[in-house]
């Protein structure tokens, strides 16, 4: 059910100003299109200022410079969308079930569950696996022998937590995410032999406050453990390869992969698409457009790009005929400076 506070308690919540009337009622979020007297909207950059003169929002969250636009009562912050966000949690809490375990469940009788833990229907929790205080874990998952979910964590539903994993607090598993499957080794062997597998040894450790989107992978490691640090954020369908580290906060877009045994530092913001090989550094700090393709370490902080854009088909035809004849072209350009600078060279000493 929706909250319902006064516009002086949200702005209390995300340390707005209040420009108007502090006391209306607002009973949830909209858009500045879709909002009535009991919502609050946001304006988060100029192209929204046709919406802002025209909205019905009971109250909108905006920067000081467009003010004059607002029709309606202002909280004035310093970033609308972080405060939208926030007061989001607070009109919209997430529902919590229950504390319990459903009686299609299994449990085993060694797991460990804390005080307010609610296991949804057709789970299964293994042998030694802990479950810390209000931990929920909806219908379908598993978490794996000797796995740890810290406290506050939710696991929305069919999540896989592999044996031994270690997930940390307040952390939310989207459904379809699997943390610990076996990391993709394998060595070959002679002749028609073909592939042998290679135990993966290793655990994923996922610290505090992490988000995992809808069927997010995330494999173990071979030997040492994957780790996924405190805040990192992974959208949609993003593999994390074995033996990946990724620093605090770093939040990457959907469909990303990332190869084994690449370190990925804080505060990174990876594009959707995005293809890392493995075995690299990629420095704090770094900005990822979609789609890049990431082929060797990335040393400093800073923005990067390598995607190229749609083009007409026959354009791209020739780009692509032109870029198969570069080598050649390079070869050519080499052997004409050599040849003009040897004559060059001739002169000068003709002059003298």
């Amino acid at each position: 059910m929706n909250q319902r506070v006064t516009v002086n308690e949200l702005a209390a919540l995300v340390a707005a100003e209040v420009v108007g009337d502090g006391s209306t009622p607002i009973h949830r979020v909209a858009t500045l299109a879709g909002a009535d007297g009991h919502a609050i909207g946001f304006c988060g950059a100029p192209r929204y200022l046709d919406h802002l003169r025209r909205t019905d929002a009971g109250a909108v969250l905006l920067r000081r410079e467009h003010l004059d636009a607002c029709p309606t009562t202002a909280l004035v912050v310093a970033d609308p969308y972080l405060a939208y966000a926030r007061i989001a949690e607070r009109l919209h809490p997430r529902p919590v079930p229950d504390a319990g375990v459903h009686p299609t469940a299994v449990v085993a009788e060694d797991a460990a569950l804390g005080q307010g833990v609610s296991v949804g229907p057709h789970t299964v929790v293994d042998t030694g696996a802990s479950l810390g205080r209000g931990v929920v874990v909806g219908p379908g998952c598993h978490v794996g022998a000797g796995a740890h979910i810290g406290d506050g964590s939710r696991l929305l539903g069919r999540v896989t937590v592999g044996e031994r994993c270690i997930l940390g607090r307040r952390a939310v598993l989207h459904p379809g995410v699997v943390v610990g499957s076996d990391g993709f080794g394998f060595a070959r062997g002679p002749g028609a032999e073909g592939w042998h597998k290679v135990p993966q040894l290793g655990r994923v450790i996922i610290g505090d406050d992490v988000d995992l989107g809808a069927n997010v992978t995330i494999d173990r490691g071979a030997i040492d453990d994957t780790v996924i640090a405190d805040g990192v954020k992974l959208d949609n369908q993003v593999h994390i390869a074995h033996n990946v580290r990724i620093g605090e906060r770093t939040i990457i877009a959907g469909n990303t992969v990332v190869a084994g045994s690449t370190t990925i530092g804080r505060d990174c913001m990876i594009g959707g698409s995005t293809a890392i090989t493995g075995h690299i550094d990629i420095a704090d700090g770094v900005t990822l457009m979609g789609m890049t393709g990431v082929t060797g370490p990335i040393r400093e902080s800073g923005a990067y790009a390598s995607p190229l854009p749609a083009q007409p088909v026959r354009q791209w035809r020739r780009n692509t005929v032109r870029f198969t004849q570069l080598d050649d072209l390079f070869r050519r350009v080499k052997r004409l400076e050599t040849v003009q600078g040897g004559a060059v060279a001739t002169n000068s000493d003709r002059d003298d």
